[in-house]
């Protein structure tokens, strides 16, 4: 175990549990430290961005960056409690298995699942994992994610069917019709044979911090079936964001063909 990273951890922790700032020598006495140790992680610390120095006494106190932090990991665990209605919802309209997504890093995480009523179905855990680029989740992820992701995950596309997106500007104009139709698709993308409907789903404030879709064998998603079923996907992730508190008008999704 690394010690100090260690005794960064148990800096933040003091300042987080302090009524007030707190000076070197006072967290050095409360930690059993030497003031020269106790600098030195205040100093790295405040270079990462955790930690300010107050002015008027030279003492530090946390910024809002861990607040920051816990507020998006909290969003993720608050969106898989919230979704289970609208999931139920949308698995008995369609009869797929119906999947909720959060990103990390360039793979789609599963936080929730349903597994859909017919026999022949997508397999798939909670908590398993799949490449952004390739899935409906993760497509309607990326395409509501800061430029400088998505441009790292374009850098490292590969191939898993025929029909991978593997071009990096093609997936930029896939993401911009995302965004402008309010749903993605994946036909086969991932697995063959294997295809997916999904929207995302907005917190509070505005961001996007989930996605909620359906998947299973492609021949249930021809076209006139995408036609039919996009609007099922897209009511039940605008149930979800509102249940996460976001008030603001979706734009309305629009049926527009798809080529993939």
């Amino acid at each position: 175990m690394d010690k100090t990273f260690v005794k960064g951890l148990a800096v933040l922790e003091l300042l987080a549990h302090a009524e007030n700032e707190k000076g070197v020598s006072e967290i050095a006495r409360e930690m059993g430290l030497t003031k020269s140790n106790v600098h030195r992680l205040l100093t790295t610390l405040q270079g990462l961005g955790y930690v300010t120095q107050v002015p008027r006494n030279n003492a530090y106190e946390l910024t809002s960056k861990l607040w920051e932090l816990g507020a998006r990991v909290h969003s993720r665990l608050d969106v898989t409690k919230v979704a289970r209605g609208p999931m139920s919802d949308l698995e008995s309209a369609t009869g797929e298995t119906v999947h909720l997504s959060i990103l990390d890093g360039w793979e789609v995480v599963y936080v929730g699942k349903l597994d859909g009523t017919h026999p022949i179905k997508a397999y798939t855990t909670i908590g398993g994992r799949a490449p952004a680029w390739c899935v409906a989740t993760g497509k309607a992820l990326l395409a509501h994610s800061a430029t400088s992701r998505v441009d790292q995950i374009a850098a490292r596309l590969a191939r898993f069917t025929e029909r991978t997106i593997v071009d990096r500007e093609a997936l930029l104009a896939e993401l911009e019709t995302i965004r402008h139709e309010g749903y993605a698709v994946n036909q086969g993308e991932w697995r063959d044979g294997v295809s997916g409907i999904a929207a995302p789903v907005y917190s509070a404030d505005g961001s996007v911090t989930a996605a909620i879709g359906i998947s299973g064998p492609s021949a249930r998603f021809r076209q006139k079936d995408l036609k039919a079923r996009w609007p099922l996907v897209v009511e039940a992730a605008a149930a979800v964001s509102k249940a996460m508190g976001y008030h603001a008008e979706i734009p309305p999704a629009r049926p527009v063909t798809h080529s993939r």
